[in-house]
């Protein structure tokens, strides 16, 4: 009676010290539960540990590229390349310059032809006396016209980040030169992809039916699954053809940076489209019908209202679609050319980071040569650079982004 009068007012029941079920309120263990717990677990573990893999390991290539010195070549007063003269042998220790050569040479100076690194013990006309096979490197001969390159100071991290000419032949590496394509060149894809990819997430949330977006939807995203090789040779044989009948040949060369920008936009159109898409699609119903009560048109709704509502999650296409072009590599290193230059004209030749890289990272490239290291310097630079971007992501989504109860 007194348990049947607690249910009616709402207090807890009284339970008796002598029933014989008592509640059990043990967690209970469940094997698959856990098992599913520990693989998630692992899964991001792995995720975590492998992106500080990359940092440590780009971080450590890096620091050599900072501790190698450079190796420039020898040029005389009228820009020439001081070069030997004949073959010499690997036990050869007399190399023979062309005339008048010698004089931009002293004893004492480190010298590499090839892979091989000698020491100047003497200087005789146009003759050099050198001790070789320094720094464990490999006595082999070597044929005449072979560059001389002379050792140069360390490169300095300010230098690298401030210098606007990437010539490693002449001991130069101002990664600038190679960011300013690459950054020109994403901008270019945004402006392209972003309103694109704006104005079908606007049809395929508020203006197709149900019916035409699934079939509309999956004919988009088959953009994101073509080879990036064929974007390239798409860039190269015709849209620079069509902007060259436009602009003109004196205008724009075969290999220029607006080509590649249209197509880098057009590939990263589907990612740009889904994201914004998707944020528009989660605006609450009550907003729109709210806008249509007013008054308002489906265009006045879809551009005051959705768009707004889900401006964060546009941003973070925007941003998102801005990291993938800064990482693209094949478009760029068909289409864009192969020249460092620092430049923001699209209708020149430049060569982005993930270009360069892709360009001279080959079989036959030696692990102890600077422009070996060169590549961890630029990879760690562009992984520093599209931190930056997902971490700006992040952080203008959470301020732009909307709550509703």
């Amino acid at each position: 009676m007194e348990n049947q009068q607690a249910v009616v007012t709402g207090t807890p029941p009284v339970v008796t010290e002598g029933l014989d079920n008592k509640l059990d309120l043990r967690k209970k263990a469940r094997p698959h539960e856990m098992l599913i717990q520990g693989f998630l677990f692992f899964s991001g573990a792995v995720s975590i540990l492998t992106s500080i893999a990359i940092v440590i390991v780009l971080g450590n290539e890096a620091l050599l590229f900072f501790q190698t010195p450079t190796w420039a070549e020898v040029r005389d007063e009228t820009d020439a390349i001081v070069s030997l003269s004949a073959e010499i042998t690997e036990d050869t220790t007399s190399l023979p310059l062309a005339e008048n050569k010698g004089q931009f040479l002293k004893a004492g100076q480190k010298i590499r032809l090839d892979n091989e690194i000698m020491q100047i013990v003497a200087v005789e006309g146009d003759v050099l006396t050198v001790e070789r096979g320094l720094e464990d490197t490999t006595k082999v001969a070597h044929q005449p016209q072979t560059h001389i390159r002379l050792e140069g100071d360390n490169i300095s991290l300010v230098e690298f980040l401030t210098g606007t000419s990437w010539q490693p032949h002449i001991g130069e590496f101002g990664v600038l030169a190679l960011v300013s394509a690459t950054l020109t060149i994403s901008f270019i894809a945004m402006f392209v992809a972003l309103p694109l990819g704006v104005g079908v997430a606007i049809y395929l949330s508020e203006y197709a039916s149900e019916g035409s977006r699934n079939k509309i939807k999956p004919i988009l995203e088959i953009l994101a699954g073509v080879p990036t090789v064929v974007y390239g040779y798409f860039a190269l044989t015709f849209i620079t053809p069509i902007l060259q009948g436009i602009l003109g040949k004196e205008t724009l060369g075969i290999y220029n940076m607006l080509s590649a920008g249209i197509v880098m936009g057009i590939m990263i159109l589907p990612t740009v489209a889904s994201m914004s898409e998707d944020a528009l699609r989660a605006v609450p119903r009550a907003l729109r019908e709210a806008s249509y009560g007013l008054g308002s048109t489906k265009l006045e709704t879809s551009t005051k209202v959705v768009l707004p509502a889900g401006i964060s999650g546009v941003v973070a296409a925007f941003i998102l679609g801005m990291s993938r072009a800064v990482g693209e590599t094949m478009i760029v290193a068909i289409a864009a050319g192969a020249r460092p230059f620092f430049s923001f004209n699209p209708f020149e030749a430049a060569e982005t980071m993930t270009g360069h890289i892709a360009r001279i990272s080959t079989g036959d490239l030696p692990r102890t040569t600077i422009d070996y290291n060169s590549l961890f310097a630029i990879g760690l630079t562009l992984f520093l650079v599209t931190l930056v971007l997902n971490i700006i992501s992040r952080q203008v989504s959470t301020w732009l982004r909307e709550e509703y109860d």
